[in-house]
């Protein structure tokens, strides 16, 4: 992991359209298991196992990162565009802006947003209704 595709924030950015998939509204972090497990057993068309581990990945460090930094009301998504798949995760910490953590000891954490940003190339995020969206395009 090499931290240059995250830089020191993530671009402001819409993603491109997509198809739904799976979604849900999250509380707590006890909830991803079950999300990776639906993932797992509805996401079919991923066309190889590599893609569906990035997939699962990129949606449980997403989905976590909001539910416990974003103030409530999180929602997430998987959707379809052509042979990739769009993971999009908003909460209400619509003020704050993903930002990768810089200078930290990595044994703390706070490397999600580089793992991410080295999943998915194509990454973003944006405000609309007062929450926050954060995407990453994950390619096959």
């Amino acid at each position: 992991m090499t931290g240059q595709a995250a830089g020191t924030s993530w671009p402001s950015a819409f993603p491109p359209p997509a198809d739904p998939v799976l979604s849900w509204q999250l509380r707590d972090v006890a909830e991803l298991p079950a999300v990776r497990a639906q993932v797992r057993a509805r996401v079919d068309g991923a066309d190889a196992d590599d893609l569906l581990d990035r997939l699962v990945l990129a949606l449980d460090e997403m989905a976590s990162n909001a539910l416990r930094h974003g103030g409530g009301g999180v929602r997430a998504a998987v959707r379809r565009t052509g042979r990739a798949y769009l993971v999009e995760v908003s909460d209400q910490a619509a003020q704050t802006p993903p930002t990768p953590a810089v200078g930290r000891d990595p044994s703390l954490g706070g490397l999600g947003l580089y793992l991410i940003a080295e999943l998915a190339p194509q990454h973003g995020w944006y405000v609309d209704g007062g929450a926050k969206h954060v995407w990453a395009l994950l390619a096959g």
